[in-house]
């Protein structure tokens, strides 16, 4: 119940945004905060140049990755979050994004965001948690916490365009 109340309170400072860069920042933080994760990227869906790509992701700076690539392409294209705690044995795992940026993965857990017609507008990623692997708790959590963001990410968007 105490990371539902922390949801709760972090939506009162989201709603005080109003450029995605700091409500991206803003979310981002709180993601990593609430699954004690390393870093975080939030993946935004442009079904036009059928792309997926992040303003801002710790530590590497912009990723641009096609709609189907990657762990993040495969939530996009299922609608479905995925926890995948051994990322070099898989095989939809992208090793370059890590060799450029010279970070190592050891897990990642994916959950897509939904807009008000159910559509995925973005899919946000969090990469090695502090201790242990990820499990199906630390899945619920990001899944409500994606859930309550998701609202605000589309108004956002919305006043982007």
């Amino acid at each position: 119940m105490q990371k539902y109340k922390q949801i709760a309170e972090f939506g009162k400072k989201l709603m005080a945004l109003g450029k995605i860069e700091n409500s991206l920042e803003l979310i981002a933080d709180e993601a990593k905060m609430l699954l004690n994760a390393d870093r975080c990227s939030i993946f935004i869906v442009d079904a036009e140049d059928k792309m997926l790509w992040t303003k801002l992701s710790d530590g590497i700076g912009r990723i641009v990755i096609a709609l189907d690539s990657g762990i993040v392409g495969d939530t996009y294209k299922t609608t479905k979050p995925q926890v995948v705690n051994s990322p070099y044995d898989d095989s939809r795992f992208l090793p370059s994004i890590d060799k450029k940026s010279g970070y190592v993965t050891r897990n990642i857990i994916t959950v897509p965001i939904f807009d008000s017609k159910r559509e995925v507008i973005g899919v946000i990623q969090l990469l090695n948690k502090s201790r242990g692997d990820y499990d199906d708790k630390d899945l619920e959590t990001l899944t409500f916490f994606a859930n309550y963001v998701s609202g605000s990410l589309e108004l956002v968007l919305m006043n982007e365009k």
